[in-house]
Formats: structure tokens, sequence, C-alpha cells
């Protein structure tokens, strides 16, 4: 909850908060803690704009291969 409780209050202050590329309801964002049954799991990047500031904070989904490199 504190982890949510922390994008709430990114996004209260114009961060853009994108799961797979979209925006969504925050009670949607608690899916970023689930691991699929494919072991795909959410991995978060925190983008910055040209002045330095958090613009976006994305999660997409991410799969671990055998060799333990990282696909999309």
């Amino acid at each position: 909850m504190n982890y949510l409780d922390g994008l709430r209050r990114f996004k209260d202050k114009g961060v853009s908060v994108l799961v797979d590329g979209m925006e969504c309801l925050e009670e949607e964002w608690s899916r970023i803690f689930e691991t699929g049954e494919d072991g795909g799991f959410y991995m978060g990047d925190f983008i910055c704009s040209e002045q330095g500031s958090l613009k976006e904070i994305r999660f997409d989904r991410v799969y671990l291969t055998d060799s333990g490199q990282t696909r999309r």
C-alpha cells in the first residue's frame, strides 16, 4: 500500500503513471505487483523531463529468458 500511496502522490503532482503504455485507473495499479503464469512481471521506469524533473513513471511487462536476459 505504501508504494501505491507514493504513486498517488506523484500523480497528484502531475506525474503520469502508465501501465503497458496507457494511463489506467488507480484501482488497476495493483496489477503491477502480479507475476504472470508465463513468468512476466512489471518493471518500472522513471522518465525525466529535459529540465530534470520527474515526468512519467512507466510500468511495462518484462520476461526473463532461460539465458538470464530480459526481453519485452
